[in-house]
């Protein structure tokens, strides 16, 4: 079994969503102790926003890349390998100015790779990334109604990893972490009761 780990928040020790990845890796490695972990740490090493030699690299066929794009496919493949080679993938996501972390979203861009993660047809879109557990680890500052005007970051998760095939997902939220230590530690105690039951 392979466990991915993605971290994307910035503040370093301060981080909710980090205390609460490393929280979901230990439960899932416990139940599984031969589980092998792979981490990317997208806060402190982000990846390149996408650029033409990049989006030619992950998306035209090796006869249309130019030489730049052809040097460029290992490590940007490796973003997408690292995925569909996981069964479990648990991801940071804390909510930034109402949306996911622009690291985050670097990566998730490199996932969406048409006729690998999803094809189209006269039926409409296909997604071909199904068969792995995703865990998404939510965490927002204030209080904000699902699917409400200002929440642009569980709905993006969600209509883009159920785009790409994924229908084994759990969104596991901390918020009103702003709102004075007393309710951001009960948040995240609540949090990780949930991540027990997984």
């Amino acid at each position: 079994m392979k466990i991915l780990h993605i971290d994307s928040a910035t503040t370093g020790a301060n981080s909710v969503t980090r205390e609460l990845t490393a929280a979901a890796t230990a439960h899932f490695k416990e139940k599984n102790s031969d589980a092998e972990v792979i981490y990317r740490d997208l806060g402190t090493e982000p990846l390149a926003h996408l650029n033409p030699i990049t989006t030619g690299a992950i998306r035209l066929p090796e006869d249309a890349q130019d030489a730049d794009m052809k040097a460029a496919f290992p490590s940007e493949r490796a973003v997408l390998d690292e995925f569909m080679s996981a069964d479990i993938v648990i991801i940071g996501a804390p909510m930034y100015n109402f949306t996911v972390p622009s690291q985050l979203k670097a990566w998730m861009d490199r996932l969406g790779v048409p006729g690998v993660t999803f094809s189209y047809s006269e039926a409409g879109p296909e997604g071909l990334a199904g068969g792995r557990k995703v865990v998404i680890l939510s965490s927002q500052g204030g209080e904000y109604e699902q699917g409400g005007a200002a929440e642009h970051q569980e709905q993006l998760l969600k209509v883009f990893f159920g785009f790409i095939g994924v229908d084994d997902l759990s969104i596991i939220r901390a918020n009103k972490i702003g709102y004075g230590p007393e309710v951001r530690d009960a948040a995240i105690a609540d949090a990780k009761a949930e991540i027990a039951k997984l």
